[in-house]
Parts: structure tokens; C-alpha cells; sequence
């Protein structure tokens, strides 16, 4: 039996693993910094525990969940969230001691920069659109005639956070890029949205599975999806991380043009939706622990129903698609159901609460309160 320690509870993704890893035999402690995360309430867990923040006070973090590995014996770490970039910043920067199911720190920048991420995936299958980076506000004169041709989005940023697609001249001059803030143009490609999600070990690809977002948190976080098989995703995201020898969780976000032509747009080095498709015999424990190929079986269409209530149907009724909406929500399984667990609404209502009562606190949105204390915008993390 392997202990291993997830971290991210807040995340549905986080849940899965915990249930996955249970289901093969394995302990799993979960750690979040929220009090009140969906995944504290599920029975598949040895224990939760609560952690520092770790933005703004890395070293702390560190030590922490060294404390915690030390205490519950954890083989593994396995973040979820945004949190991978300061457990990576600890084992490679702080010298913790911490067992992390992660690629180097310095890739994982790499990665999540956005300009940076559009040069590295050059050649592997699916080229990205034309980038640029934009790191002072004169930069933006390049784009006065034709910004309704372009994306605008910050380098560091997650869930199309501030993002502008097609913007007029006076929406783009409201962004001031900076060496502080940098922000990126790419050409904006119409098409079909895809996704993917995979995990790795030395670069060798040990499960994928690509989906299709079927409604979203507004621009950012898919709400609902349903898999898809492309084999150009397959190829790029086998090319990709056997170039970058990558080790751990990694996700991309994908445009397939009308003559069929695979575009990457951007990379999450973490877990997302497609996760969601492995059931407990598809062998994604022993992917993560033993090196062994997984394949999803999962085929039907997926959501979080508290999130479909709370950011689809209002979309649904802005745009007049409530009868659609209804059809699409009776259809969909519920990834916060799962045999012998709890059935985890009323958690799901207690971590929302937690994360709305930190948002009217700090005067910012729900999206942003989901993430204020885990995410990374490129800022030093080296010890002080």
C-alpha cells in the first residue's frame, strides 16, 4: 500500500484522485489551505489536513507539508492545482524534502508563460498561432489597426482571467503591459474548442483522455464536457512531453479549424476535466504509481451540478437556451456522485460558501477568491 498526499482538495479533480487511488488499495491524505474544501467530505480519505498559504509565504508552505509527509509516511505528492508551482519551488529551490509527482521548477515556468509555452510547442504536431509578447504599453501600437484580428491575455493567468478576444482599439488600450505584467497577442483562430489532460512519467505519455467543453464558468473553467478521440491530440501531447521529459500532470487547450488543422492555444501544468473519464478499473492508480498505461473508459457527457446552476443556467437564460440547458443538464453524470461515497452536495455548499465569504472579505470575484492563495503570476519564489 502506497500513502499518498493530494493536494488541491478544493478542486473536483482532487476528489477523483483521492477515490481512484482508494478504490486500487492505496491511503490517501488530503491538504488544502481552505478550511471547508468539497473533498474533505469524502469517505476514501485517511485524513485532511489544512496548510499555510502558500502564496506570499512559500518557506512556510514548505514546511508544512514536509511536516506532513514526515507524519503520515507519504510515498508521493500529488498536487492538483496551481499549488504545484510552490511544491516545485520547495523541493528545487528550498531543498524540502518532499516526494513531489512534478516536473522542475523551471519547466513548469516555462510552461505556464504563455509566450514562452507558444515557442516551446513549435514543431510537435500543433503549432500555435502567431505570438507575440507585449511587455510595455507602447507594445500596443503594433495592433491599433487590427486588434479585432487577436487575443490579448496576461502571460501569467488562468481561466481566461482579463482576457480580451477581438478588441477594439479603445477596449485594448485600457491593458498596460509591464516587465511586472506582461501580456501576449495571438492571432485569434475560429474553430472548435478541444482539451486535453494527460499524465506522464520521464516523458513517456501514460493516460490522455481529450474532451470537448460544453459550457463554461463565462470565458474560463469548463462546467461540463464530453470526451473526444483526436489523434493529433494524441500526437502533440506524446511529442510533447517525451521532448520535455515531462513528469506529472499536464493539460492544453486545443482550436481544430474547419479543414480539421490542430492549433495548441495554451498549457495548464496541472489536472483538469479530462481526469474525470478514468474509472476505478481503468488502471490510473497504477499509471501514477507504477508506470503502467491507463485508458479511460468513461464516454458520456460530464458536469459539476452545482456549478452548471450557478454559472450555465444564467448564461443559458441570458442567451435563450434554457430548454437546451434542461436537455443537456438531465443527461450529464454528476462527477461529485461515486458508489459507497457520500453524497456531497451539502459540501459542495459549505466549501462555496467559504470561498464567497473570502470574496465579499478581500472585495474580489469567485473565481478569483477560488484561487487567490494558490496561484502563481511568475513572482520570485526563491528563498529570501
Amino acid at each position: 500500500m502506497t500513502t499518498v498526499l493530494i493536494t488541491g482538495a478544493r478542486a473536483p479533480v482532487a476528489l477523483h484522485w483521492s477515490r481512484v487511488l482508494h478504490e486500487a488499495g492505496h491511503k490517501v491524505v488530503l491538504a488544502d489551505s481552505n478550511r471547508f474544501p468539497m473533498s474533505r467530505s469524502n469517505r476514501f480519505k485517511a485524513a485532511y489536513l489544512r496548510l499555510p498559504p502558500p502564496r506570499g509565504n512559500v518557506a512556510a508552505y514548505a514546511k508544512a507539508v514536509e511536516a506532513a509527509v514526515r507524519k503520515f509516511g507519504c510515498n508521493l505528492v500529488v498536487p492538483t492545482c496551481e499549488e504545484v508551482f510552490f511544491l516545485a519551488a520547495a523541493r528545487d529551490l528550498h531543498g524540502a524534502a518532499i516526494p513531489l509527482f512534478a516536473p522542475p521548477f523551471g519547466l513548469l515556468k516555462q510552461v505556464h508563460n504563455k509566450f514562452a509555452f507558444s515557442r516551446m510547442a513549435q514543431g510537435l504536431g500543433a503549432d500555435p498561432p502567431p505570438t507575440a509578447l507585449l511587455s510595455r504599453p507602447s507594445d500596443l501600437d503594433a495592433w491599433e489597426a487590427c486588434s479585432g484580428d487577436f487575443v490579448f491575455k496576461p502571460v501569467w493567468s488562468r481561466f481566461a482571467e482579463r482576457v480580451l478576444i477581438r478588441p477594439d482599439w479603445t477596449a485594448l488600450q485600457r491593458i498596460v503591459p509591464s516587465p511586472d505584467d506582461p501580456w501576449v497577442a495571438q492571432e485569434y483562430l475560429p474553430g472548435e474548442e478541444l482539451c486535453a489532460w494527460a499524465l506522464a512519467h520521464a516523458g513517456r505519455l501514460l493516460a490522455l483522455q481529450a474532451y470537448r467543453p460544453l459550457y463554461r464558468a463565462g470565458r474560463g473553467a469548463a462546467l461540463a464536457f464530453e470526451p473526444v478521440a483526436v489523434s493529433a491530440i494524441e500526437n502533440f501531447v506524446s511529442a510533447f512531453t517525451a521532448s520535455t521529459q515531462w513528469t506529472g500532470q499536464i493539460s492544453f487547450d486545443f482550436r481544430r479549424d474547419a479543414d480539421g488543422r490542430l492549433s495548441v492555444i495554451e498549457c495548464n501544468p496541472r489536472a483538469t476535466s479530462g481526469l474525470h473519464f478514468f474509472g476505478a478499473a481503468d488502471g490510473l492508480a497504477d499509471a501514477l504509481l507504477s508506470g503502467r498505461p491507463a485508458q479511460a473508459s468513461g464516454t458520456g457527457q460530464m458536469t459539476l451540478p452545482l456549478a452548471m446552476f450557478f454559472y450555465g443556467l444564467p448564461d443559458a437564460l441570458r442567451n435563450g437556451a434554457s430548454r437546451r440547458w434542461w436537455r443537456d443538464f438531465r443527461a450529464m453524470a454528476d462527477i461529485s456522485r461515486w458508489p459507497k461515497d457520500r453524497y456531497l452536495l451539502p459540501a459542495q455548499f459549505l466549501a462555496l460558501a467559504e470561498i464567497g465569504a473570502i470574496a465579499a472579505t478581500r472585495g474580489i470575484g469567485l473565481k478569483a477568491a477560488a484561487t487567490a492563495d494558490i496561484e502563481w503570476n511568475g513572482e520570485a519564489l526563491d528563498p529570501v
